[in-house]
């Protein structure tokens, strides 16, 4: 059976330790990896497209566009449930021959009872009871997805972004009635459309939302968007207003860093996964005050693209898919046999805010999630030469694609 090595291992007052795959775990302590999970469909020299996971409850839910579907996991006995498909309307759009832009599902928030999933032109909402697509949410007609969302549980308010439209938009939808109240468009200060948008999140502590802006005018590598609360709540039902107008918006730079992820911290830290397209520069984790925008921390750390915070641990979690053996980008950041990448899970203390370990992941690995109650961390992958670009993804055990199981402690 092959062994999954908890690569570069920086766990204090611990070697480095192996695990087993099918069942062979060793009794470790700290982090390591549990076991896989077979996905439908899955296998090797297929190509897996899946996006973004969520915990809700005892179950880990995530995307996945080839089986179109909202794939559901039991958590305790770590077994496969379910692939959630919608029929006629409610069907998610699955793969198709153009770019993830058109296809679906991706993003995948938990509201409530229900998941929110963004699709093609929609947020579609799953019920996990009843295991099943219960509504769909209109938010554009363009063809192109609306992908990451964030909730402000308080107020109601679950925000969603359309990075791909013109100019990119993010719309705000109503939960207790699973409507479209606002939409928020992103043109710069130059009057130009943003590159796009990625991961956001909401901050209860100060009723604000946080957004990483692809690019900008000013920051063509990225920023760090803050939205206030009051300000979206104040515009008139079924209205639209753009970024930059709105009361209290602040714009914080993030150098050279093409963000993805992005996770609140302990205090006022906000942690910001880079996935730099400029060939050999550093893969970097960002971590600034979410106050003032300050740089508190900058970690070589990046690659990836979601990024949780475990409150129970005090961890980050970067799925970096695109980490390398340099730590520094590829070819313009993409992997491929020419220029590959060496995916790993990175673990960052969020107290000392540094690299505590990195444990070796399955091909194009960059989603995940974490179960506080468990510590249980959940990584989707795909098979192991597809897509190319990772050579040692099959001598690392991870050959056939599906979801990696690992414990935080």
């Amino acid at each position: 059976m092959p062994k999954h090595l908890l690569a570069n291992a920086l766990v204090a007052c611990a070697a480095i330790a192996i695990a087993g795959c099918g069942g062979d775990e060793l009794s470790i302590s700290g982090p390591h990896h549990v076991s896989d999970i077979a996905v439908p469909n899955i296998k090797a020299g297929v190509n897996f497209s899946f996006d973004i996971g969520v915990v809700s409850g005892s179950r880990y839910y995530f995307t996945d566009r080839n089986n179109a579907s909202l794939d559901q996991i039991d958590i305790p006995s770590k077994t496969f449930v379910k692939a959630i498909q919608g029929s006629g309307p409610l069907a998610f759009t699955g793969l198709g021959p153009g770019p993830n832009s058109q296809a679906g599902p991706d993003g995948a928030t938990a509201v409530g009872n229900f998941i929110y999933v963004g699709d093609v032109n929609s947020v579609k909402v799953v019920d996990p009871a009843v295991g099943a697509v219960t509504n769909k949410i209109t938010v554009s007609t363009t063809g192109v997805r609306a992908d990451e969302g964030c909730l402000d549980p308080t107020h109601g308010i679950f925000m969603i972004s359309s990075p791909e439209e013109t100019p990119p938009f993010a719309t705000f939808i109503n939960t207790s009635t699973q409507t479209v109240v606002a939409k928020v468009t992103f043109t710069d200060l130059s009057g130009k459309p943003t590159a796009g948008l990625e991961a956001c999140r909401y901050d209860a502590a100060s009723d604000n939302f946080y957004v990483n802006v692809d690019g900008s005018t000013a920051n063509p590598h990225g920023e760090l968007v803050k939205l206030p609360g009051a300000s979206i709540r104040a515009i008139p039902t079924g209205g639209s207003q753009n970024y930059t107008s709105l009361a209290g918006v602040a714009m914080y730079p993030e150098g050279n860093c093409d963000p993805t992820g992005l996770a609140l911290g302990p205090g006022n830290d906000i942690a910001v996964g880079c996935r730099e397209g400029t060939t050999g520069a550093p893969l970097l984790m960002q971590i600034f005050n979410r106050s003032n925008g300050a740089l508190v921390a900058s970690l070589n750390a990046g690659g990836g693209d979601q990024l949780e915070y475990d409150a129970p641990t005090n961890r980050y979690y970067n799925a970096a898919s695109r980490w390398t053996s340099s730590g520094n980008a590829s070819t313009n950041g993409a992997c491929s046999a020419a220029s590959p990448c060496t995916p790993v899970l990175t673990i960052v203390d969020a107290g000392s805010r540094s690299v505590v370990a990195r444990l070796n992941t399955g091909n194009n690995a960059h989603s995940v999630a974490i179960d506080p109650a468990t510590g249980l961390i959940f990584v989707p992958y795909s098979s192991a030469t597809s897509p190319a670009g990772c050579p040692g993804c099959a001598a690392n055990g991870f050959v056939n694609g599906g979801v990696s199981v690992f414990a935080a402690r």
